[in-house]
């Protein structure tokens, strides 16, 4: 590969704050909100235009998943449009309702700013580098939290990770959401919303005729109600043999999935009920990506200790609930090592504190889908839901680390607990 030498340059110190964020998906945007809460000085970087990720840019169709306490229920009470669609996703509201909350909590913000550098010092994480319109910048901070996702600054400061399945490093399909209007909800029948419900529709089994008409990697049906009359929000694109940070990657997952949207709208209209007269009404802006670095941490979360259910000493998410929702790696459909609806786990389980710790570098909490676990564990625990508790607990743990002045690895997580459990979190 040809390479260029660029020019060392000293970079402007934008802001010193106590606790940088980085990533505004609802793990980043609630460790921002609890963080501030804590009184710590907050600075909150996203890369898009708008905070909430995948829930709001990436058009989630609903909160799936769940956990008992915490900031996700403030969530729901906050951006619910009634009582009777609790947990389904308007995503407008939503990303207005963010705002405010951050703002409510002091949360310094910049948009459309990608974090691309880690300053790491004598094995401490201070603070980021970024690009925005406003050139190559620095943000310092006491404590770093990386809830971008892919980890991006966690791999940059160093931290050693897995991509993907630990067997062979492949990782789930990415998905590109979007939702299809006219539709006449009097004359649906039955919306799937997993891949083990195959309802048999007048003309056949809906993930039967799927497979037989939508082209591979395409091939399964995911249709979900939305907060608008005669909307449906359709879980139905596919993109497999990607690398979700990779940008070649993901540029060719965005071509894929918009060439399968007019597709599978064609399919619905000739074999689900109710979608005769369905046209394309939007679709999201940021790629699905399921699946890319499992960091190491102190310690890693597995698929035995969702099924035992543990309640972790040093816990700080608990009732956790969800299935192993693994996306098949290899086409469309469930992947033969996924459960769904047939998940017999029905306790919630809980997640360390040790998990967000990366191994060897200070400065630095794990938030979100990012975190110290294996690939079967990522695939319960990486929804919104509990990754917004994750955040919650992030936060408040970065934020007692900068009062404290010292390290995330040094903190009791007994304080954490404590402050969790007077907002609602039991173990």
């Amino acid at each position: 590969m040809l390479t260029y030498t660029e020019p060392s340059r000293e970079l402007p110190i934008r802001a010193q704050v106590d606790v940088l964020v980085v990533g505004s998906g609802p793990a980043g945007v609630s460790a921002a909100i609890w963080a501030g809460r804590q009184g710590a000085s907050v600075l909150l970087l996203e890369q898009a235009g708008m905070v909430g990720g995948i829930a709001t840019a990436g058009l989630m169709s609903h909160w799936t998943g769940s956990t008992q306490g915490g900031f996700y229920e403030e969530i729901l009470d906050r951006s619910q449009d009634s009582p009777d669609a609790r947990t389904t996703i308007n995503p407008e509201k939503l990303r207005s309702v963010l705002l405010e909350m951050l703002l409510e909590a002091g949360v310094q913000l910049q948009l459309y700013t990608f974090a691309c550098g880690a300053i790491v010092e004598q094995g401490v994480l201070r603070g980021v580098i970024t690009e925005s319109k406003s050139g190559r910048e620095v943000f310092l901070a006491h404590t770093v939290i990386d809830a971008s996702g892919d980890g991006d600054i966690a791999a940059k400061a160093g931290v050693p990770f897995v991509m993907g399945r630990e067997s062979d490093h492949k990782m789930q399909p990415m998905t590109l959401m979007f939702k299809v209007a006219g539709v006449d909800e009097d004359s649906i029948e039955h919306l799937p919303g997993n891949f083990e419900d195959n309802y048999v529709y007048p003309m056949g089994p809906g993930q039967d005729l799927a497979r037989a008409h939508i082209p591979f990697p395409a091939g399964h049906l995911l249709l979900y109600r939305s907060t608008l009359p005669g909307v449906i929000t359709c879980n139905m694109t596919n993109a497999i043999d990607l690398d979700g940070t990779q940008v070649q990657d993901l540029t060719r997952a965005e071509w894929i999935c918009r060439r399968q949207i007019p597709i599978i709208v064609d399919f619905l209209r000739q074999y689900i009920p109710g979608f005769s007269h369905c046209y394309l009404h939007s679709s999201a802006s940021l790629m699905g990506v399921r699946e890319t670095r499992h960091f190491e941490g102190v310690y890693t979360l597995t698929e035995e200790d969702i099924l035992q259910a543990r309640l972790f000493d040093d816990w700080i998410v608990t009732h956790a609930h969800f299935n192993f929702d693994v996306h098949n790696i290899t086409g469309s459909g469930l992947d033969a090592t996924g459960v769904q609806e047939h998940f017999q786990q029905s306790e919630g389980y809980s997640i360390p504190y040790r998990c967000l710790l990366p191994k060897e570098i200070d400065g630095l909490l794990l938030a979100g889908r990012d975190i110290s676990g294996t690939h079967m564990a990522h695939s319960n625990y990486r929804v919104m839901p509990i990754c917004a508790n994750m955040g919650q607990a992030a936060g408040i743990a970065a934020a007692l680390c900068a009062q404290q002045g010292i390290q995330p690895r040094q903190l009791d997580v007994r304080a954490v607990q404590q402050i969790l459990m007077e907002h609602g979190v039991r173990p």
